[in-house]
């Protein structure tokens, strides 16, 4: 089995993104699996493992990517200067930090020197790019691609966002047929090729309170969201929709769909990280690389303290793993194998003090 080399951006230093990091890389086994590279800062990993009290894990600097090295993990420094970090405190330096490691990262993605990313948690407010939005948005950008899909994930649900970092009040105003349509292509593309399902059933959200109630509290379902139902089965994409958001998850009816697309955060990510919060991840559909992340943010509250669980991040690393390997029609490799046993048990003892 072909091992893919599986970039990893350090996030925010000063949130739990390092510990979760130095967390899932303490199991040696992951090196049977993909060959990891980390981008960050050496002096705030060492920090980062000092606090935690750890040794491990050990790692072998590299100039770049083309000294890979497999059978251990590999570090690329994109600043070797010493940064004060200050555990939950947002920082303009910690920003700059997050970003710089991001760069270099979608700069060996683009080069085609890495078969995946896993992008580790940054704080959107401290990073100085015009119009960042977050992860999702500015890797679509960076790597030439007009549109992609934010999707969460973990083993009982998928749900997609036809709108993501947006404010509330812009919502309606962004959404058209057009762009309904064009996230459920990907969904459906992605749904086939990233997860091996030869007919993917897509359900789609209807924008306003009980689906408008025939135009009395909005007209978007009559107007884009039903004409889009109607062009994407035209195209042989099996939809259904839209359905009232309340109802569609109070009677578990997502259950029936291999994803559920919704119109915009909210709406979609309240009841996805109510049912899978602790192991929940992001993947972006559509993008010419895998990448993936923890379904959590820098979590401030708690960083430095060495009670971040690291589960929802090695879900998203070994979920960028399964998705190579079913892009090459492997099943060599058919789940987590730390999912139910190490992880679980960390976990465990994390939350027993």
């Amino acid at each position: 089995m072909t091992k893919p080399i599986i970039g990893i951006s350090q996030g925010d230093p000063n949130g739990v993104g390092l510990e979760v990091i130095i967390k899932m890389l303490q199991h040696d086994v992951i090196l049977n699996y993909c060959i990891p590279v980390i981008y960050g800062n050496p002096k705030s990993f060492s920090f980062t493992k000092k606090m935690m009290g750890l040794d491990k894990p050990n790692y072998t600097l590299i100039r770049d990517i083309n000294e890979v090295k497999g059978n251990q993990i590999n570090f690329i420094v994109t600043n070797n200067d010493a940064v004060e970090i200050q555990f939950g405190t947002p920082s303009d330096v910690a920003g700059k930090e997050a970003l710089l490691a991001i760069d270099r990262l979608l700069m060996d993605a683009k080069n085609n020197k890495l078969h995946a990313m896993v992008t580790a948690p940054v704080d959107k407010s401290t990073i100085k790019v015009e119009g960042f939005t977050g992860h999702t948005g500015y890797i679509t950008k960076a790597l030439g691609i007009d549109n992609s899909l934010m999707i969460l994930a973990n083993e009982d649900i998928r749900v997609g966002l036809v709108t993501e970092h947006m404010a509330v009040s812009k919502v309606a105003s962004a959404i058209s047929k057009e762009t309904i349509l064009t996230k459920l292509r990907i969904a459906n593309a992605s749904l086939k090729k990233d997860f091996g399902i030869v007919k993917p059933r897509i359900a789609l959200l209807g924008l306003n309170p009980h689906n408008g109630d025939n135009g009395t509290m909005g007209n978007e379902e009559k107007e884009f969201i039903i004409p889009a139902v109607i062009q994407a089965n035209q195209e042989d994409i099996f939809c259904f929709g839209p359905y009232s958001a309340d109802g569609f998850f109070g009677t578990k009816n997502y259950t029936k769909f291999d994803l559920v697309l919704a119109m915009y955060h909210d709406q979609g990510l309240i009841p996805f990280k109510s049912i899978a919060f602790d192991d929940g991840i992001n993947f972006t559909a559509g993008l010419p690389v895998i990448r993936t992340s923890p379904d959590h943010g820098t979590a401030y509250d708690i960083a430095g303290k060495n009670i971040a669980s690291s589960e929802s991040f090695g879900n998203a690393l070994f979920a960028a793993i399964k998705i190579y390997h079913q892009q090459n029609e492997s099943d060599a490799l058919k789940e987590n194998p730390l999912q139910y046993g190490e992880l679980k048990r960390e976990r465990f003892r994390l939350e027993q003090g």
